[in-house]
């Protein structure tokens, strides 16, 4: 087991405050939620995190950003619990459940919590895999990277391979990036967390992959060297 992996099971365990684990669970839910339209400020995701309440300034945010806030730190629990395990089709759906669960969207029929999409969706105007063929492609993708050490670029390249194939009704964005933080802790990469204002390069890199990996490649590794200065303050060994 990787230092970063030990010591966010060793704080998550001793319900540690204040420190690495409490970091990522503040920080990756603030900005992959945020990127995705929530309403919550980073402070008020903060104080859900250590109170377990949402405090006296939330009115007016609708329930599901709530909701999917206190799911997504299930969800990071859920990914440092299972971090050593490969990434599976039964843990990706695992995760959109978890993101999914309560919300408005869980109470429609057709948009199958933890289940692959039923209708078809395009993200930024762009077509994505059509139902019928996401769970052939997204086999084919877990089998590409099956049993093999990944790199920082395999996890970006899996990363814009799993945002085109947009397997879910809705979720990708955020169940994409907790596979990124499960990758990493996997393979002992220095994770790393996309930041909400950085989201204009970053989805320039997800467009421009194909022709231009570089853009998606940089604005992670910009984003992993803020993390890994965060190791260095924690002092921990990367």
């Amino acid at each position: 087991m990787n230092q970063v992996l030990q010591r966010l099971r060793q704080e998550k365990q001793g319900k540690i405050k204040g420190g690495l684990y409490h970091k990522v669970q503040v920080a990756l839910t603030y900005n992959s939620n945020h990127m995705e339209g929530s309403r919550l400020t980073e402070e008020q995701t903060r104080f859900i995190f250590e109170t377990n309440t949402v405090g006296d300034d939330c009115n007016g945010v609708p329930l599901d950003d709530l909701v999917e806030t206190t799911n997504h730190f299930a969800c990071i629990d859920w990914v440092i619990d299972n971090a050593q395990n490969a990434v599976t089709e039964t843990g990706v759906k695992e995760l959109h459940r978890l993101l999914k669960q309560g919300t408005t969207q869980s109470r429609i029929a057709w948009f199958g919590v933890g289940e692959y999409k039923q209708k078809p969706n395009e993200v930024g105007g762009v077509a994505t895999c059509p139902p019928k063929q996401v769970k052939k492609q997204m086999q084919d993708l877990l089998a590409k990277y099956a049993g093999n050490a990944m790199s920082l670029q395999e996890v970006v390249a899996f990363h814009f391979a799993f945002e085109s194939i947009h397997p879910f009704q809705d979720g990708n964005g955020r169940v994409g990036r907790l596979l990124i933080l499960w990758q990493c802790l996997q393979n002992a990469v220095v994770p790393f967390v996309i930041e909400s204002e950085h989201k204009a390069y970053y989805i320039r890199g997800l467009r421009e992959y194909t022709k231009q990996p570089g853009f998606l490649q940089e604005t992670c590794l910009s984003a992993q060297d803020k993390f890994a200065a965060w190791l260095h303050y924690f002092e921990i060994a990367f």
